[in-house]
Parts: structure tokens; C-alpha cells; sequence
């Protein structure tokens, strides 16, 4: 039987955002993510982190730098009782630096690559599962891999923003369309 998972943005959404996180002491988890993880294990989802970092192919920290910040996130949610069932990463970069990552993929967000992946090797069901993350391009991904989606933090307000400009507010006449 397939479980529903739980798609989590990492940088922005589950720690915070240190743009170009290089180091695992840099490794800080927001205010409340634990306790929000533990309501969505609870109510059967299982946690999988997809995440672009391409860190990698610009040169910045290598892949065996992002295991050690990974080992240290996976050591901080276990502290707190929580465990990741994978943690998924797409380290490529069409124009960066280092040869090897410098290339187009399927697995780069909004692209639905790395959840298509963890879906298949982990058995989940897509269409049972929500992407949580703090860019569009996360919910762009999400969609495309058939999952709900919840955008979080300055993205989601910029977006509710633009929504209510271009909206027109519904009068007593107008009923919402399904």
C-alpha cells in the first residue's frame, strides 16, 4: 500500500534560509517546523525533504559538504523525535561552474523530478501527498507532480497580494465558481 508523503521545501521552509547554507553549524530550524511536522506524521504523512541546491554546481560546497548539513539536520529533528524518511537534492545548474552539475534536468524545481523520484523509491502515492515550500517554484513542482501544495512565508503574502489586486471582490450576485 502506498503512504501519502509529506514534500518538504528545506531552506526557507524548514530551516532557515542562509542563502548558500555551506556549513552543518548554520543549520537552524524555524520556530515551530517540529511541531508542524509531528501534527502532519501524525496524521500519517511521511516526511521526505526535496531541494535544490545549487551551491554545488556553482562551486560553493562540494556533495559531500551537503551530506555533513544533512547529517546535522537529520541529528537536530531526531533530537526533537522526528525522523525524515529521505532527503532528496538536486545539485544542478545549467550555467554553474563546476562541469559535472552544470547541466539541465528534471529533477531542478518547479521541475516535478524529485518527487517523482522519492515517490517511486519510497512507494508513495502523488496524489494522496502535499508540497509544503516557500517559493512558487516549490508549489510549481508540487503541482506537476499531481500533489496538493501550501506556499509559506514572503511568497505566499506577495501572492495573496497580487491575487487581491486582481480580483474583483464578489458582490451578493456572484457566487464563486467550483
Amino acid at each position: 500500500m502506498k503512504r501519502s508523503a509529506l514534500f518538504l521545501d528545506r531552506d526557507g521552509t524548514l530551516i532557515e534560509d542562509r542563502h548558500f547554507l555551506d556549513r552543518p553549524e548554520g543549520v537552524k530550524l524555524l520556530p515551530n517546523a517540529v511541531k508542524g511536522l509531528k501534527a502532519w506524521i501524525a496524521a500519517g504523512y511521511v516526511p521526505v525533504i526535496v531541494t535544490n541546491q545549487s551551491g554545488i554546481a556553482r562551486g560553493l560546497f562540494t556533495m559531500k559538504r551537503l551530506g555533513e548539513i544533512h547529517r546535522r539536520l537529520r541529528s537536530l529533528l531526531k533530537k526533537q523525535g522526528v525522523a525524515v524518511k529521505g532527503i532528496y537534492v538536486c545539485p544542478h545548474l545549467p550555467e554553474g561552474k563546476v562541469r559535472r552539475y552544470a547541466k539541465r534536468c528534471d529533477c531542478r524545481k518547479p521541475k516535478a523530478g524529485l518527487l517523482k523520484r522519492a515517490a517511486r523509491e519510497l512507494k508513495l502515492d502523488l496524489a494522496a501527498s502535499v508540497t509544503i515550500g516557500d517559493s512558487l517554484r516549490d508549489v510549481e513542482a508540487g503541482r506537476a507532480a499531481g500533489t496538493r501544495t501550501i506556499l509559506l512565508g514572503r511568497d505566499a503574502k506577495n501572492l495573496l497580494d497580487a491575487i487581491r489586486r486582481v480580483s474583483p471582490r464578489p458582490s451578493a450576485t456572484t457566487r464563486p465558481t467550483p
